[in-house]
């Protein structure tokens, strides 16, 4: 019965790919920002910050880079933790890790099969566009998609309505002729929430959103999700 239900689920025309955490592992940038505080709950804490206020600025009608509002999520971090602040040049140390970070073993091999199964693929993230092009240099990943996305246009982060369908549009297509693939629960909600199909790869650590819709696809690995739409 899984089996015929997938058969049976609409092929879209263009897939869109989260970036940090789906297709690129942290595990480096998690490790040096745990040794800057001297804390094992300092990466969590951080990224938790900097995800929770590009929220905070997309609901207060304001936008500052996601490269700004990390810097100020060290801080908070740092304060929150009872550390000892970074220094400016300790902060920038480890924003610049973001455009520094390899892709998951399974990313590659997924990425391949998709093409090779006709799909357009296209990156989409709330990185800026230049340190999107940096991140997927450094990961060898470029010469997969056919655009690469950045909420910057929009002036809202995902999962802002707003960006979804922005991506849709640099693509051509209706939102209902589109899949987001995400590691995390709240972009999974967002692009389903926008009318787009929704697959949620299950990174160590990451979860669904339990009042979201169920995805549209869930696998383990990229790879594996290739294999189900392939």
């Amino acid at each position: 019965m899984a089996l015929l239900a997938t058969a049976l689920l609409r092929r879209p025309q263009v897939i869109f790919f989260d970036v940090n955490e789906t297709l690129l592992d942290m595990t480096p940038l998690k490790l040096a920002v745990n040794t800057a505080f001297g804390n094992q709950a300092a990466f969590s804490q951080w990224f938790g910050l900097l995800l929770q206020h590009s929220l905070v600025a997309t609901v207060t009608d304001q936008y500052f880079a996601f490269a700004t509002i990390a810097d100020a999520a060290l801080d908070m971090a740092a304060h929150m933790l009872q550390a000892k602040p970074l220094s400016h040049a300790e902060k920038h140390a480890l924003t610049a890790l973001l455009t520094q970070l390899p892709p998951h073993p399974d990313v590659p091999a997924g990425l391949r099969q998709l093409r090779a199964a006709g799909y357009r693929l296209m990156a989409f993230t709330n990185s800026a566009v230049p340190a999107l092009a940096e991140q997927l240099r450094y990961a060898e990943l470029t010469d997969y998609f056919e655009q690469q996305l950045s909420v910057d246009a929009v002036q809202r982060y995902k999962p802002h309505l707003a960006t979804y369908r922005y991506a849709t549009e640099q693509a051509g297509v209706a939102p209902a002729h589109a899949l987001l693939v995400a590691a995390h629960g709240w972009d999974v909600a967002g692009a389903l929430a926008a009318g787009l199909d929704a697959a949620f790869i299950a990174r160590p650590g990451q979860t669904l959103y339990p009042l979201a819709p169920p995805p549209t696809y869930q696998a383990p690995t990229l790879l594996a999700l290739a294999e189900q739409l392939a």
